[in-house]
């Protein structure tokens, strides 16, 4: 052991006890800082299923392999983080001896070959990633850069200490094959092999790879330690928990439902709720719940998020990233105060710092970042503009990007409850909504004797329910849109059509029903979509009193209408089995109750509803009925699980859009690309909202007037009534008007059908 080995190690030790100290110290304060949320129960377990879905999540970036150019390169770069630990370790004894290794890994050519590949792959992967970031940098694309308002000197300083830690393995690997120690076939080491025939043989070098290594290590131990708002190094960490802690202990992501409003780590009953002692949403940083605080500490900034959300997208001023980001510096900025036992009345006055000198030894940039309110314009020195959270369609694109599985969706609706519910600040168009919803049980104050008006002009009976369902296997559940907005309409009359030819028994409720709640709950003001969600649950319940829980069958065509049945209703007491229109219908072709007897020869591109898609994983009845029906099909560039909202929900349906570039405008530019003469989706609202789009862009010349925006249902039901071209029947296809038996069986309620469809497996 020369001076070379002795001045290095020395050096590598002493910094070392330094910085591995402060890291763990600030460790310490991260757990003492989260645990600074509201208590979240619901998170302990079971324990089984969430460590598989941590397991699978990161050691096969199931998440991270939504965006694939980008995959393969973290993938690299985790492992050789994880694994290269031990690389790292061992570099405090090769720095003091040089031919030091671990007993009997350091002379097995297997574990070779796994040093070898780490230290190759954390290089390639680290310039890979810097390249990444660099071709989508912000200041050629600005908003399509998903890296905009991310910071670029804390990703490219974490970027370049893997580049360098990469380096040091490799390094030392050939300085020790130079050395002529611990030698490993080519194979094992097949670039610090023909490396080493360009060194010299020196106990020195490979000291100084070994100090390379630790300190590049210790510099980012001591970096990251006294900045612990860096996400793109601590989600190293942090990624775990947030994965493991996640809202659905089967992995699923935290869309559908809405989290329920909590207090005190309970499930907030509003009956009894005392203002003064619960917390209704979320109105300070302290409101969140530790998982709230983790999922602020796990941002990476990588801005997935951000390139998928619709508001960012056009203009408006909310970015998921920012948003999380901005909450994260304010919560670490307020934390000392927090943890010196400060807390404000409603009022904002004092009330947790107490004594002569209730402020001494605060940092004082803690007690002014305490005094700002959470939610303000930059007047107010808030730290979320109203702007940005009244601009969230809920779509949940940002939380079916994040490969860290932060909440986005859940904690924007926590802070509108608490604008709505005790602040009384939300955008005034939403005053008139939440009047009707409260006085009519619909959004746009239509009387309940006109529920059934969509029936006037059908040529059969749609069957009401009285009292019994008798023999009914489907209750059919209009929805406000269904029952009143014209365009909308259309799709409920086709339903109802396309059941009564094949011969479904199902009854209305008629006046009896009222709205779910989806636009209130969005929309913050919690108290009312309880009001209408117990009222619907109890008439549910009624109707279907008798029946087994697999026998309350529900078919709904709003997509917002099936996700608050299906998702929400069951912890209000309501448990259903709820299918959307697209699902039945599709199973009534498959089955043969529907037979499609001509083709709809046209291109038809499909929107993707987002409380179908996302929120509830219906991607494929949809697109099969498009086929069933003849159409062609076209998708568009976002489709599926990337599919763009159409700007109608979060309750923006009943919101003025004076921000940037429409929403639906946008999608409707979209769907034209693909250039087709109708337009499919599966939701009412958006029907109404594409519809918007088109009649903008015909009247500014951009789209023909042939481009019609229809649903799913009115394809088939075409499909299935229509007569079909004279060269389809010459070429064998059932016509209407000959002696097809089988046309004549499509178009008209056959009694001979088996009753009630099987249940689906």
């Amino acid at each position: 052991m020369g001076a070379v080995q002795l001045t290095l190690g020395g050096i590598s030790v002493l910094l070392g006890i330094v910085a591995w100290g402060m890291f763990i110290a600030t460790v310490a304060r991260f757990v003492r800082v989260i645990r600074l949320g509201q208590p979240d129960p619901t998170r302990n377990g079971p324990f089984t299923p969430r460590l598989m879905t941590m397991v699978k999540e990161f050691a096969a970036h199931t998440r991270m392999a939504k965006f694939r150019q980008v995959a393969p390169w973290h993938w690299m770069v985790m492992w050789g983080f994880l694994i290269g630990s031990l690389a790292l370790f061992e570099a405090y004894g090769e720095v003091f001896v040089p031919t030091w290794g671990w007993p009997v890994l350091e002379d097995w050519s297997l574990w070779s070959l796994l040093m070898e590949l780490l230290g190759v792959g954390t290089v390639v992967g680290g310039v890979a990633l810097a390249v990444i970031r660099q071709l989508n940098h912000p200041r050629r694309a600005d908003r399509q850069s998903r890296f905009a308002g991310s910071n670029f000197k804390w990703a490219y300083f974490v970027e370049a200490v893997v580049i360098i830690e990469g380096i040091g393995i490799i390094g030392v690997r050939a300085g020790k094959a130079a050395m002529h120690v611990h030698e490993v076939p080519t194979w094992a080491a097949f670039v610090s092999n023909p490396l080493s025939e360009l060194l010299p043989s020196s106990a020195a070098l490979v000291s100084v790879f070994a100090f390379v290594k630790l300190m590049s290590a210790t510099v980012w131990l001591i970096v990251v330690a006294r900045t612990m708002t860096m996400g793109v190094a601590w989600h190293r960490f942090s990624a775990f928990f947030n994965i493991y802690f996640k809202r659905e202990a089967d992995g699923g992501v935290a869309l559908g439902a809405v989290k329920p409003m909590m207090s005190g780590g309970k499930v907030l009953d509003l009956e009894e709720a005392d203002p003064d002692e619960d917390t209704f949403g979320v109105g300070r940083v302290e409101d969140f719940s530790w998982k709230g605080w983790l999922d602020f500490s796990t941002c990476t900034e990588c801005g997935r998020c951000q390139s998928q959300c619709p508001a960012w997208n056009t203009g408006k001023p909310l970015s998921p990233k920012l948003l999380i980001t901005q909450l994260r510096d304010h919560a670490y900025a307020k934390a000392p105060y927090l943890l010196a036992g400060g807390k404000r009345d409603m009022a904002g006055d004092e009330i947790g710092l107490t004594g002569d000198n209730p402020h001494a030894g605060i940092d004082v940039l803690a007690l002014a970042e305490s005094e700002r309110p959470l939610i303000g314009g930059a007047e107010e020195n808030g730290i979320i503009d109203p702007d940005m959270l009244w601009s969230c369609t809920s779509c949940g694109a940002c939380v079916e990007q994040c490969p860290v599985d932060i909440e986005h969706v859940d904690h924007i609706v926590d802070m509108r409850r608490y604008q709505v519910m005790i602040e009384s600040s939300f955008p005034t168009e939403l005053n008139g909504m939440f009047k009707n919803l409260e006085n009519k049980g619909n959004p746009w104050g239509q009387n309940a004797k006109d529920r059934l008006q969509w029936t006037e002009d059908l040529d059969f009976e749609v069957p009401v329910f009285e009292g019994d369902l008798g023999d009914a296997e489907y209750l059919f559940w209009v929805g406000c849109a269904g029952a009143f907005e014209d365009r909308a309409k259309k799709t409920t009359r086709a339903v109802a059509e396309l059941l009564h030819i094949a011969g479904v028994k199902y009854t209305v409720l008629g006046s009896e029903e009222s709205c779910t709640g989806d636009p209130a709950r969005r929309a913050g003001n919690e108290f009312l979509f309880q009001m209408l969600a117990q009222q619907n649950v109890e008439v549910l319940n009624s109707v279907f009193e008798g029946r087994e829980r697999k026998a309350r069958k529900v078919v709904v065509t709003c997509a917002h209408c099936f996700n608050t049945l299906a998702n929400e209703y069951p912890e209000l007491g309501g448990q259903f089995d709820v299918v959307h229109h697209t699902q039945l219908l599709n199973r009534l072709v498959r089955e043969k109750y529907l037979t499609p007897v001509a083709p709809v020869a046209e291109d038809v591109t499909y929107h993707d509803p987002c409380y179908l898609g996302r929120h509830n994983k219906v991607y494929d009845a949809p697109r099969e009925l498009v086929g069933a029906s003849g159409a062609k099909l076209r998708e568009m560039p976002r489709h599926g699980d990337r599919s763009m909202c159409c700007g109608a929900g979060g309750a923006r349906m009943w919101m003025e859009e004076k921000i940037g570039k429409r929403i639906n405008v946008e999608r409707v530019d979209e769907a034209l690309g693909t250039a087709p003469s109708k337009i499919a989706t599966g939701c009412p609202f958006c029907r109404v909202m594409l519809t918007d789009g088109v009649t903008a862009r015909q009247s500014d010349g951009l789209a023909s007037e042939r481009v019609e925006v229809v649903d799913v249902a009115q394809l088939l039901l075409t499909s299935v009534k229509r007569k079909p071209e004279p060269a389809l029947v010459a070429a064998g296809a059932p016509s209407l008007e000959g002696d097809a038996a089988d046309a004549e069986l499509a178009a008209e309620p056959a009694e001979d059908k088996p009753e009630p469809l099987p249940d689906k497996e």
